[in-house]
């Protein structure tokens, strides 16, 4: 195996950061981030901390990693003490926040005395592309506040979606604060222009206060570099490189712990005979050149490199021997 420089292992990072509770992985499609989700949490587990390993991407693969159906439903992972894994159900969390939007705009329709339904609005609400990833967004933080287990790992979509769902703390905070602006300038002029000058309850209010905290308590989990970490996936090769080099700022500007990097899928060239194929041989030299890369662009950041097994991963034994490289 090229050995790349590594100043803080994953078990060196685990140690120096004993609070550490939330854990992501994402990157590019294809890397192996439900693998080192799925190896991560197996590792936790063995540990001995009571460990949740929980899907946000939309495409879920934990249950055929696991060779258990985990969907939709917190189960415990046969054959390994500790560990609970979940799909989280899109669908379920869609239709469940539709629910919740219908009583929020009756309230308004109610308030403001508006003469309508709250079906017709609905509708507008939930076409917004990014209504899937809020709800996502909303089931993820349930299960952080909910605080049932001692870790939480997460596999996250392609890297791109992940910035936007850890970043929408962030973005609900700005939203709240600008709805409560308006919510307020409303119920000045509705105070001056009626006969009765007695306050009246707010129930929109009261929910945007609410949420606000809420979001305020996540944004304060998600930003805590000891209590959170993402760990970015790549390959030995220029797309996936380019992918997490890009991304790793920009979840630096949304104040996103990144734990750091592990490289996947690298073919170990002491296990390749020099008449091997000549497909095989360029491979591993374009591997050592990119190795090369990841070193000089993430100096100190690499927690593990993993090898390209001889099968796929998958089962409980498989991810016990990826668990076992990745906490060397």
């Amino acid at each position: 195996m090229i050995k790349l420089a590594i100043q803080e292992s994953m078990l060196q990072f685990a140690r120096t950061h004993p609070q550490q509770k939330y854990l992501f992985f994402g990157g590019k499609g294809g890397v192996g981030k439900t693998v080192l989700a799925g190896a991560a949490a197996v590792g936790l587990a063995g540990m001995g901390k009571k460990t949740l390993l929980a899907s946000t991407n939309p495409v879920h693969s934990l249950s055929g990693l696991l060779d258990q159906d985990v969907f939709g439903k917190a189960t415990p992972v046969t054959g390994v003490a500790n560990l609970t894994a979940l799909e989280i159900d899109t669908h379920d969390t869609i239709e469940r926040s539709k629910v919740e939007i219908r009583e929020k705009i009756d309230w308004f329709l109610k308030f403001a005395e508006i003469r309508g339904k709250a079906d017709e609005f609905i509708e507008t609400a939930t076409m917004n592309p990014a209504f899937e990833e809020s709800a996502m967004f909303e089931n993820m933080i349930d299960l952080i506040f909910e605080d049932v287990y001692e870790a939480y790992v997460f596999d996250t979509a392609p890297t791109a979606n992940a910035r936007r769902l850890l970043g929408m703390s962030s973005v609900y905070s700005l939203w709240v604060n600008k709805m409560m602006e308006s919510r307020r300038e409303a119920q000045a002029t509705r105070l001056s222009l009626s006969y009765s000058k007695k306050q009246e309850k707010d129930p929109l209010m009261d929910y945007l206060l609410s949420f606000r905290q809420r979001m305020k308590n996540a944004k304060e989990i998600l930003t805590d570099p000891e209590r959170t970490a993402f760990f970015f996936v790549t390959l030995p090769e220029a797309l996936p490189i380019a992918v997490i080099k890009r991304f790793i700022g920009w979840f630096h500007e949304f104040g996103v712990p990144v734990g750091g990097v592990v490289v996947n899928m690298v073919i170990d060239p002491d296990q390749v005979d020099e008449n091997a194929d000549e497909f095989v041989l360029n491979r591993v030299a374009m591997q050592g050149e990119y190795l090369k890369q990841i070193e000089a662009e993430f100096d100190g950041s690499v927690r593990a490199v993993l090898p390209l097994f001889e099968t796929e991963v998958r089962g409980v034994e498989m991810l016990r021997r990826t668990a076992k490289l990745l906490f060397a």
